[in-house]
């Protein structure tokens, strides 16, 4: 597995994966608005997203964030992992780049939106790298 810097090439593939894993959740797949066009809602932003990429060249992962204007605090978006392939260790991979980028860019904190129901797994995984609780569905991590 190897983390990249996203690629348009790897769109539609980033897609399917984050489609499915949804669904691997029992949610009902849907797709968050910023996901077509990562180009302009994080890079050209500034901002950044990762892929995390397979032997076969396929989308394994994916993370994101967003910086929050006039602060030191970003929004981390889009931690997904293919469905089949969770608790390897992609999550915490693609997490500990993303936090020492962000960290490198002079950022202080990060913080993340647990979303609605069905979200417990994420909770768990945060709460394990060091995320706390601050409002209900919401956890922030000082760099």
């Amino acid at each position: 597995m190897k983390i990249i810097k996203y690629k348009d090439k790897y769109r539609d593939d980033m897609i399917f994966m984050i489609l499915e894993a949804k669904n691997a959740l029992g949610r009902v797949p849907g797709l968050n608005e910023d996901l077509l066009d990562v180009k302009r809602n994080y890079l050209d932003a500034g901002d950044m997203f990762w892929l995390a990429i397979n032997e076969q060249d396929r989308v394994i992962g994916s993370i994101g964030y967003n910086s929050i204007r006039d602060t030191d605090e970003v929004w981390l978006h889009r931690l997904f992992v293919k469905y089949n392939l969770k608790r390897q260790g992609i999550g915490s991979a693609l997490l500990e780049m993303a936090e020492n980028y962000i960290a490198n860019q002079g950022k202080k904190v990060v913080r993340i939106h647990l979303g609605g129901d069905g979200f417990e797994e994420s909770k768990i995984f945060y709460t394990k790298h060091g995320y706390v609780e601050y409002r209900e569905r919401y956890m922030m991590k000082n760099l």
